[in-house]
């Protein structure tokens, strides 16, 4: 007997969505919505999933970007500022190699 195709719901793609948001693993997502694999979830639930990762991120950058500028935490004012310098040394490519020197230095033994 073949099974019924799947049909997700309004109520389930709210779901999906706030459950992707929290950052619970699409296994367990699809656990909890009954589905057999992730598969399938990401086949039938591919926006709700990236939206919610999305959604999740600006809440947590808007809420950063709160205590950045209100002068009252300088440790998230530190890091915003330098999220920025960090992102760009990822992309800048290495042009100056760390050269290893082809010698070792060793220190005499004084004479007893």
């Amino acid at each position: 007997m073949a099974r019924t195709a799947f049909r997700p719901t309004d109520e389930q793609r709210h779901l999906v969505k706030a459950m992707a948001s929290c950052g619970i693993r699409q296994t367990g997502i699809a656990t909890w919505v009954g589905l057999r694999s992730p598969k399938t979830l990401r086949k039938h639930f591919r926006e709700e999933l990236d939206r919610g990762r999305i959604a999740a991120d600006f809440e947590v950058g808007k809420t950063l970007h709160k205590m950045a500028t209100s002068g009252k935490r300088p440790a998230a004012t530190f890091y915003y500022l330098n999220r920025e310098t960090s992102r760009r040394a990822r992309l800048t490519p290495v042009t100056n190699p760390v050269v290893v020197p082809n010698f070792v230095v060793t220190r005499e033994q004084e004479a007893a």
